[in-house]
């Protein structure tokens, strides 16, 4: 598969299509319809209401709190908040399912269409259409690996108010579907309405994967008409960005080899399976009126206030997008802007480098290539790391200002990591200050050539060499000695030409 998501078949080009379903866990402390907690990691069965537990008898209060974090994620989604929407009851069976349905949304929901923009390692951004978002219970869960003959329920997930937020089939291929959902992990961890930790199941994708000959999507997107994308499979409960990308490339092949020998392909629900790489047919893909929705009759239709909205929105903070642009005028490239803003904290630690007198671009130098690595390395968030904002915006402000070399910069982000401490403090106390007397950079220059006459001749011949001198010439002076200082003196000595 290319980067545009076509695949070169036996029989002629394919193109891909992917739509996703994301189920994002609302960030509030009791659940959709019911007073219990929704904390992560509490013992089996210990944050269960009568409600959640499906007795009898039980009527749903709807939590105020998880309505205005679905409209906070709809307007961060550039989406239609729709003030009058209505809970459907979504009938199947499950074993963590005690009531027996699902209170969901189904014609009605509370968020209608929006669009999220995607950033690809190309530079391009396009546009994913969002079709809805609504809200709705998350089930149970069964616990198969306790006992050799039994399974368990724990129900402590039964209730937790999900936000199901559905895209439109405009993505083209697996770097497409995971730029997508990273971006909407962005999108919601920067308004506070999910945490978007894949890990402990809070944010979790159904991928949508269909091919067609090439020329199909184009047809869709002029007609309207599904049927030219071919039939599509659903990829159930994908975990990771990683997963997403490696089951969109295995089903998308899947069904070309299906086409190609004469097969088809039958809508149905699969299974990633992230060891063998590769998905499995897990059932037969419901539709609408296997459900059997109709309104939930506990439950009125839910009706919002405009103003309650309005106000809503004026509270939304500033979005990765609107805070790549920002930065962009800073002087920042689009990638480095891209970067920065695809974490709320990353991007918080950036602006309190600027606020502590950090030059921009040098700030998101020093960040990209210096201080991620360090935390790439120990495993660390930034908002775990050791150094803070203020001290790795003195180490670049004291670069910047000629005070220390780059070398120095990197020893003393060494040494602050380790050991802690006021970076300038470090470099008084230390002596680490860089040397820009000009004797004593000559001093330490001539030391050099003198000891070294053979590479002298070399260097005449070729004056790149020169950059070995520069080398030997800082190893001397400990990494102190200023660079350029060093380069216009050794160009002297050695009566190089300035491009040399």
């Amino acid at each position: 598969m290319n980067s545009a998501g076509t695949i070169k078949g036996q029989t002629g080009d394919w193109e891909i299509v992917i739509g996703m379903e994301v189920h994002a866990q609302v960030l509030s402390d009791a659940k959709l319809f019911s007073g219990a907690s929704t904390a992560f990691g509490a013992e089996p069965n210990s944050q269960v209401s009568f409600i959640d537990a499906g007795m009898p008898g039980m009527l749903p209060v709807i939590n105020r709190r998880c309505v205005e974090q679905a409209v906070r994620t709809g307007l961060g989604l550039n989406a239609k908040i729709n003030l009058t929407s209505v809970f459907d009851r979504k009938n199947y069976f499950y074993p963590d399912l005690p009531a027996g349905y699902q209170i969901s949304q189904y014609k009605s929901p509370i968020v209608g269409e929006g669009e999220v923009l995607i950033d690809l390692a190309d530079g391009t951004t396009i546009p994913v259409g969002i079709e809805r978002l609504h809200l709705e219970q998350d089930a149970g869960k069964s616990l198969h690996d306790q006992h050799p003959d039994h399974s368990y329920l724990d129900l402590n997930r039964a209730g937790v108010a999900l936000m199901e937020i559905v895209t439109k089939p405009h993505m083209r291929s697996s770097e497409q579907a995971a730029a997508f959902l990273r971006k909407l992990r962005a999108i919601v961890r920067y308004l506070g309405t999910c945490d978007g930790n894949m890990d402990e199941g809070s944010m979790r994708a159904d991928v949508n994967v269909s091919v067609c000959r090439a020329g199909g999507y184009d047809k869709f997107r002029a007609t309207g008409a599904f049927e030219h994308l071919g039939t599509r499979c659903e990829v159930k409960n994908v975990n990771s960005l990683r997963f997403i990308a490696q089951a969109v490339e295995y089903e998308a092949r899947r069904q070309v080899d299906i086409l190609e020998t004469g097969g088809t392909i039958r809508q149905e629900t699969r299974l990633f399976d992230a060891k063998a790489g590769e998905t499995r047919s897990m059932r037969s893909k419901e539709e609408a009126h296997d459900y059997r929705y109709f309104p939930d009759p506990d439950l009125l239709p839910l009706v919002l206030d405009a103003a309650w909205v309005g106000e809503i929105r004026k509270s939304l903070p500033e979005l990765p997008d609107e805070k790549k642009a920002r930065f962009v005028t800073l002087g920042l490239s689009a990638y480095d802007a891209s970067v920065l803003v695809a974490e709320r904290d990353t991007a918080d630690y950036y602006e309190a480098m600027l606020a502590s007198g950090a030059e921009a671009k040098a700030a998101a130098n020093w960040l990209n290539n210096e201080y991620f690595g360090r935390l790439n390395k120990a495993g660390l968030a930034i908002a775990d790391g050791p150094i803070p904002a203020k001290a790795n915006s003195a180490i670049v402000q004291m670069v910047s200002s000629n005070l220390i070399s780059g070398k120095i910069a990197k020893d003393l982000c060494d040494i602050v990591w380790n050991e802690g401490g006021d970076p300038r403090e470090i470099v008084e106390a230390r002596g680490l200050r860089q040397v820009t007397d000009t004797g004593a950079i000559e001093k330490a220059v001539d030391a050099v050539i003198a000891a070294n006459p053979d590479k002298v001749e070399e260097v005449k011949a070729k004056p790149k060499l020169a950059a070995w001198f520069v080398g030997q010439v800082m190893k001397q002076t400990g990494g102190k000695a200023n660079p350029q200082a060093v380069n216009a003196i050794l160009k002297s000595r050695l009566g190089l030409p300035e491009e040399g």
